[in-house]
C-alpha cells in the first residue's frame, strides 16, 4: 500500500494539463469593495469602523484610503492576525495601537484579545468587514469575522460584509469539526474546505444561530458580480497572508494546513512557503526534494532554521489538485511512515485542532486508505452541505 502510495505521488505516467474554464481570473470579478457606492449612504455621518487587513483594497488603493476620501469618519480600525498591514508572521501576537500612515487607532484582534469588547465598540455606528479569504476552517479571518458578528450582535451595532471570492471555493472536503476540538482554528462544524464566500458564511453563522446565545447579527452583505463558484479563482491583488505568495500556495493551503500539527516544515523560511514541504528526516531516497530554511524577513525563525529537510516540491502538484478537487491525504501518510524512528512525535497537540476531529490522525496511523477516510466523512459532509444550501448567495456547483 504504501508503494502504491509513492508511485501515485512522484512517478505520474505524464503531467496532468488544465484547461483555463477551470480557473476564473480575480480581475474579471467585481468584488463588494468595488461597489463601495452601495454602502456609502450607510455610513454617511455615521462613526464607522473597518475590520481589514492589506487585502482590503479598491482597484489600487486600500478601502479605509477610499472611504476617508468619500468623508466616511473612521474611527477604527480592526486588524485579524498578520495584523492590518499583513506583515506580522503566522501566530504571531500583534499589538493594538495607532496606524502610522493614517493615524487611526488600530485595534489587534490576535493580541491580548480575539473579540471586539464591549469599549472597543463604544462610540462606533457601524462596521464594515472586508479580508480576502482562501475558504478553510483554520484559516483564522473566519473565526475573527464570527467573533465580529457576535461583538455586534451584543452591542447592536450593524456589520456589512463586503464579500470578496472563494479562491478554494469549487469543492467541499475534508472531516467536519467536531465539539471537541472547536477553537480559533475552528469555531463551527464546517468541513476543512468548505465552499462558501465570507458573506454567505456569516449568513450561515447567523441563520444557524451560532453564535453565543444564539444571537444575531444585524448583517448587510454586498455580493459580488461575476463570480463563478465552480473556478479556482486566480490572481488575487494581495497575497492574503505573508506565507500565502501566491496562486500555487492557495491552492494547496488545505493539503498543507493539515502539516502545521506535525514534525513536517511547509516551507517557511525559503521562497516558496506553502509549496515546500519536508523534515530533516524524512527517507531521502522517497524524499530526493531538499530545501535548506532560512530566517528571512516573512519568518524570523522557521522550523528546521538552517537544516536540509527532505521533502516534496509541491508546485509539480498544482495541476493534479486541480483536477481532483480533494485534499491530498496521501502526502499526510507518506511523511507519517517514512520520517525515520519519529513517528512517536509526528503528530503534536494542534494535529487534531486542525483536523477537528481525533479520527484522522488514527486513520493516518493505521494506513488507512485516502479513500476510505474520505468516505467516512461523508454523513457528516451530507448533512453540512444540507445546511449549506440555504445560504448560497451565488450559483452551487
Amino acid at each position: 500500500m504504501r508503494f502504491y502510495f509513492f508511485l501515485c505521488l512522484f512517478f505520474f505516467s505524464e503531467a496532468v494539463s488544465f484547461s483555463q474554464t477551470e480557473i476564473q481570473a480575480y480581475a474579471s470579478i467585481t468584488t463588494g469593495a468595488d461597489q463601495i457606492e452601495l454602502c456609502l449612504p450607510k455610513l454617511k455621518n455615521k462613526k464607522v469602523a473597518i475590520v481589514t487587513n492589506a487585502s482590503g483594497i479598491i482597484g489600487n488603493k486600500h478601502l479605509v484610503d477610499t472611504l476617508l476620501k468619500h468623508h466616511i469618519k473612521i474611527v477604527k480600525i480592526f486588524g485579524p492576525e498578520h495584523g492590518f498591514r499583513g506583515t506580522a508572521d503566522a501566530g504571531e501576537k500583534v499589538k493594538s495601537g495607532k496606524d502610522h500612515i493614517t493615524g487611526i487607532q488600530v485595534v489587534s484582534l490576535y493580541g491580548s484579545h480575539k473579540k471586539p469588547t464591549k469599549e472597543d465598540l463604544a462610540g462606533i455606528d457601524v462596521m464594515v468587514y472586508d479580508i480576502q479569504d482562501v475558504g478553510v476552517r483554520f484559516y483564522t479571518y473566519i473565526s475573527t469575522m464570527s467573533y465580529v458578528m457576535e461583538a455586534c450582535a451584543e452591542n447592536a451595532k450593524e456589520l456589512i460584509i463586503l464579500d470578496r471570492p472563494n479562491p478554494n471555493g469549487f469543492y467541499i472536503d475534508g472531516p467536519v469539526m467536531t465539539d471537541a476540538y472547536k477553537s480559533f482554528l475552528g469555531m463551527h462544524n464546517v468541513p476543512i474546505v468548505y465552499g462558501m464566500t465570507c458573506g454567505e458564511y456569516a449568513q450561515m453563522v447567523n441563520g444557524e444561530g451560532w453564535l453565543k446565545n444564539k444571537t444575531v447579527c444585524k448583517l448587510c452583505v454586498i455580493p459580488l458580480k461575476n463570480y463563478d463558484r465552480t473556478k479556482f479563482v486566480s490572481g488575487l491583488p494581495v497575497k492574503p497572508s505573508p506565507n500565502l505568495p501566491n496562486d500555487t500556495a492557495i491552492l494547496l493551503y488545505p493539503t498543507l494546513g493539515l502539516f502545521e500539527g506535525t514534525i513536517v516544515s511547509l516551507g517557511r523560511g525559503t521562497d516558496s512557503p506553502f509549496q515546500y514541504i519536508g523534515n530533516p528526516y524524512a527517507d531521502r531516497n522517497k524524499f530526493p526534494f531538499t530545501f535548506t530554511p532560512r530566517s528571512n524577513k516573512i519568518t524570523t525563525r522557521p522550523k528546521y532554521m538552517d537544516t536540509l529537510c527532505y521533502g516534496v516540491n509541491m508546485k509539480l502538484q498544482f495541476d493534479d489538485l486541480l483536477k481532483c478537487k480533494q485534499i491530498n491525504l496521501t502526502l499526510l501518510n507518506m511523511f507519517y511512515h517514512n520520517s525515520e524512528n519519529m513517528q512517536s512525535v509526528f503528530f503534536d497537540k494542534n494535529f487534531n485542532y486542525h483536523a477537528g476531529n481525533e479520527e484522522l490522525k488514527q486513520q493516518i496511523i493505521l494506513s488507512i486508505s485516502p479513500k476510505d477516510i474520505r468516505q467516512s466523512w461523508m454523513p457528516d459532509i451530507e448533512a453540512f452541505k444540507q445546511v449549506r444550501k440555504k445560504y448560497l448567495i451565488y450559483k452551487d456547483f
